[in-house]
């Protein structure tokens, strides 16, 4: 079964123009590879100001990493809603990415985590230079949060 487009919108929570990648290029139970066009569409809806900002590459990460967790949990029954819950050490190396040409190529690397919460690393790039980078940490269930109410 192909991961492309389709694939994502069945798999993912994002719909219609919100489902930001092409297709999972490559994967396994650490790391993800997502490939993206939709960063030079007009109608981007992340898109502001006749723009879209690098840092808009952070929500192309987070849906690369709820791709690989609908991977991993089709192995384990149905996959379970991730909520973004920090991001950290990003490192913008470009102010825009609608005027890249190239397609991006979104990886995420699982760093460490538990059956709730995960650290991700990842890095947005195009043509081999890349855009911006950092760390997230996901969390599965908020209720489960230590001191949660």
């Amino acid at each position: 079964m192909p991961l492309d487009h389709a694939w994502l919108l069945a798999h993912l929570p994002h719909q219609g123009s919100m489902c930001l990648l092409d297709a999972v290029a490559d994967w396994d139970a650490q790391c993800i590879r997502c490939t993206a066009s939709s960063h030079r569409a007009p109608d981007n809806p992340l898109r502001a100001h006749d723009r879209l900002g690098a840092a808009c590459g952070i929500e192309y990460a987070a849906q690369a990493m709820a791709a690989h967790g609908a991977l991993l949990a089709a192995a384990d029954g149905a996959p379970r809603a991730g909520y973004l819950a920090s991001v950290r050490g990003i490192e913008l190396h470009a102010a825009r990415l609608d005027d890249i040409a190239a397609d991006l190529d979104v990886e995420a690397e699982r760093l460490s985590g538990d059956d709730n919460t995960i650290l991700y690393g990842f890095r947005v790039s195009a043509a081999g230079r890349v855009l911006l980078s950092g760390r997230a940490a996901v969390v599965l269930d908020a209720d489960k949060l230590e001191g949660s109410t």
